[in-house]
């Protein structure tokens, strides 16, 4: 009896836990699903912005990656995403000179695949605004109207950094 107990206490905190990393998951963004694991993925580039007065990491996944670095992106390959990390920039108090991250504003991601986005040059935009990772509400037009000065680079503003070999 005790041991039938103890299976059924640890299957409900399993389920518990299991109920909360489901809850934990952000609603969709734009229709697509909150990419899972992106803090792991490899830098592809940086850019500050001055206008906004941004910082912005870009990473990708491993296709998106290993187009980077080897110059295979206009177009990018389907499977790729890229993701964008920003945050407000911030002067450091013992580093006057340095630029570094402050509040983080929003993490945004573009999702290549020319069959599924047809009507959107072949990318999938979405994104999660704040540490509680709230939905872009204004769809995937805005996206699109902003990045058609670079139609010509497959719509994608960041130049991949080059890393030595």
């Amino acid at each position: 009896m005790k041991a039938l107990t103890g299976i059924l206490s640890l299957l409900f905190l399993g389920m518990t836990a299991y109920g909360f990393a489901a809850n934990n998951q952000p609603a969709q963004s734009n229709g697509i699903a909150y990419p899972e694991g992106w803090q792991q993925w490899a830098v592809i580039g940086v850019s500050h912005r001055t206008d906004n007065k941004t910082l912005r990491v870009i990473v990708g996944n491993t296709i998106a990656v290993t187009a980077a670095r080897s110059g295979n992106t206009n177009p990018w390959p389907d499977g790729s995403i890229l993701g964008k990390v920003v945050w407000k920039d911030t002067q450091l108090q013992d580093w006057n000179e340095a630029t570094a991250p402050g509040k983080f504003v929003h993490a945004e991601f573009m999702f290549k695949d020319s069959a599924k986005y047809t009507k959107s040059h072949g990318w999938g935009w979405a994104r999660w605004v704040g540490l509680n990772k709230k939905p872009f509400a204004r769809g995937m037009n805005g996206c699109i109207s902003c990045h058609m000065p670079v139609e010509k680079q497959d719509f994608v503003f960041t130049h991949p950094a080059v890393f030595p070999l």
